[in-house]
């Protein structure tokens, strides 16, 4: 018997049900990206105290069992009761969505958290959530059970200091994990400290043995923010451009520095929160950019050593920019707030750069000169990757009957269902051909050295004869042409042997589709393939281990003598027959797949950099600082 939809179906949510009930609507999702964006929100009102002038240290504490701390010096969530609602003001803030002191623009001139459903999404979130504030002297307390309050609010002594102190426990029911990763929050926390001028930012991380922790505070901002990113990079100007001004209660804030790579790395600001789409603000910063490197390029003497004006891309290239826009009244794009749309914003970004640009570039001609000179030679190199592209189209793999490059393709035709595997070496590839489901796999063998397009220009990316098949098969191309909507598979697994050079094929494709081939990995389309460390046998029992933990497991599960226990070593993909490859590494029943994210773009760009960039320095430092974490390490 069909149900009734009738007006009893009808189901009213009410305090924070919603909440509990869609969780992935005001968080993201229940993976770790929703379980550290609580600590975010949190964070974000003691930011946008101390944006207020009210708070000058902000600190962060984790302890076992999955508790969070975040205290901060500010005035303090007011605890006296609410006139209209007849509640204190902190139930109200605590278990209310849309309730917060963000909307009149009385008590915050600017915020982030402007839906009103920061820390009352953290509170439902939670198993247990604690609210102490320091205000008037005293010291109030409310504990909350998944978002619903114990009691009233308890005033439970007197202080001298004022604050708020916002202790909670992530819900079990609600996520996936509950276990904090103290390196994520901190680049967060770093990040913060960066664009807040002179606030102190502490995480301490009690979990452990011997505690750790980490101090921020810059009095540079955003200027110590971009020698940060170029740290690990050759610098063309001495010190970073760097000005801050107010329009219309806008104020902008900005930071850059050109380095001699070929890629640039732009982040963009709106009251603290990132705004990786961009928006209006970051549109004005580029029209600007371009406008007045134009404008220079004409009265320079580099201007007969050109036919054509500069391109965005040309005045962008090797450029580390931070833009940092406090905005009244911000209105992003969707909940999670990435890209700003008020189109006022855009003119009053786009005069202030030009003037501070222009006025930069009257008073340092030196430095205008050798900047220029790199645009310059940007633009050639640009016209030379336009007759590369065009040689890749006209040369396409896809395109030609014989499809050249070794190209294993599948049957189906729905990119949703396709997978492709690049495969690194002959052997393996043939192994993979015959061990995969051709109706939806794809097979594109690698063989030989791969550029490292971290020292490269584009037009010698575009003519590599080992990238070639790669942009050819994935149908998006690359750079300022690629288009996500083209991409022939969604799944691009890497699949290489699990030695040094496994590793060193992995780390060369993944930095060719972070600097070529961005939303590829930002939309979650790069996997890596887990094949089996071990082959453990027994008789006819035979399993397979993935490290040594797992191979340790299964010998000691395995019922027999220990010595007839038969352990082989896999060096490489190639010693596996197809169907050992099929149903330890391809097949979607049985497989292991780590999915590469870009969590954090800053420090994917400060990684890429330190390992692939020019500088020994800083590689020998990162192996030195990690090279006893290392396992699994052939020699």
């Amino acid at each position: 018997m069909k149900e009734q939809y009738s007006a009893e179906s009808i189901q009213v949510l009410k305090g924070l049900d919603p909440v509990r009930k869609r969780p992935g609507m005001y968080i993201g999702s229940t993976g770790p990206e929703g379980l550290h964006h609580l600590v975010y929100e949190v964070v974000d009102n003691s930011i946008d105290e101390a944006l207020a002038g009210e708070c000058s240290t902000i600190s962060v504490t984790l302890d076992k069992d999955d508790i969070v701390t975040v205290q901060d010096d500010g005035r303090g969530i007011p605890v006296a009761v609410h006139v209209g609602e007849n509640v204190s003001a902190l139930e109200l803030v605590m278990t209310r969505l849309h309730a917060g002191g963000k909307f009149d623009k009385k008590s915050y001139k600017v915020s982030g958290g402007l839906h009103g459903v920061g820390v009352s999404v953290v509170n439902a979130l939670s198993e247990w959530c604690e609210a102490i504030i320091h205000v008037d002297g005293t010291v109030h307390t409310q504990r909350y059970r998944r978002g619903i309050a114990d009691g009233p609010v308890v005033a439970s002594g007197k202080t001298d200091i004022r604050g708020t102190i916002i202790r909670f426990r992530p819900d079990t029911k609600i996520f996936d994990s509950t276990i904090f990763n103290y390196d994520t929050l901190s680049n967060r926390l770093r990040e913060l400290a960066f664009l807040n001028k002179g606030i102190l930012i502490t995480i301490y991380d009690n979990r452990l043995p011997t505690p750790k922790s980490h101090e921020f505070r810059f009095e540079g901002g955003v200027k110590e923010f971009v020698r940060f990113l170029n740290k690990n990079k050759t610098t063309i100007n001495k010190e970073p451009i760097y000005f801050e001004r107010e329009r219309d209660d806008v104020l902008v804030e900005v930071a850059m520095e050109y380095n001699d790579g070929y890629s640039e790395a732009m982040f963009s600001f709106v009251n603290n929160i990132n705004t990786r789409e961009g928006g209006t603000h970051l549109i004005g910063f580029k029209s600007a950019l371009t406008r007045t490197f134009n404008d220079f390029l004409k009265r320079s003497k580099h201007a007969k050593k050109l036919d054509e004006s500069l391109s965005g891309d040309d005045v962008r290239e090797g450029l580390t920019a931070v833009l940092s826009v406090k905005v009244p009244e911000p209105q992003f794009e969707g909940q999670t707030k990435g890209k700003l749309g008020n189109s006022e914003v855009k003119g009053i970004v786009e005069s202030i750069v030009n003037e501070a640009l222009t006025a930069y570039f009257d008073k340092y001609p030196k430095e205008v000169s050798r900047i220029l000179e790199k645009t310059v030679l940007a633009a050639k190199a640009r016209e030379a990757a336009r007759r590369a592209r065009e040689l890749t189209r006209r040369k396409s793999f896809l395109e030609s009957a014989g499809l050249p490059g070794k190209l294993a393709d599948c049957s189906e035709r729905d990119p949703r269902k396709c997978e492709v595997y690049i495969v690194e070496g002959d052997s393996a590839g043939g192994s993979a051909k015959q061990g995969r489901d051709r109706q939806f796999q794809a097979i594109l063998p690698l063989w030989g050295k791969m550029l490292n397009v971290e020292k490269t220009r584009e037009e010698k990316v575009l003519a590599n004869e080992k990238l070639q098949p790669i942009i050819a098969a994935l149908g998006t191309g690359v750079g300022t042409d690629f288009d996500l909507s083209k991409l022939r598979y969604h799944h691009v697994i890497v699949m290489a042997d699990a030695d040094v050079d496994g590793s060193h094929i992995r780390t060369l494709l993944l930095t060719f589709f972070f600097r070529y081939m961005t939303e590829l990995v930002e939309n979650g389309h790069v996997y890596l393939a887990m094949p089996p460390l071990y082959r453990v046998s027994l008789g006819k029992d035979v399993r397979y281990a993935y490290d040594e933990d797992d191979r340790n497991r299964i010998v000691a599960d395995m019922n027999g003598d220990s010595a007839k226990i038969n352990i082989q070593r896999y060096k490489g993909l190639g010693e596996m027959n197809p169907e050992q490859l099929w149903s330890t590494t391809m097949d979607p029943e049985g497989r292991r797949m780590m999915q590469v994210q870009l969590e954090d773009a800053v420090e994917a760009d400060d990684v890429f950099t330190t390992l692939m960039g020019e500088q020994v320095a800083p590689r020998r430092e990162f192996i030195e600082k990690n090279a006893l974490a290392v396992s699994n390490l052939d020699v």
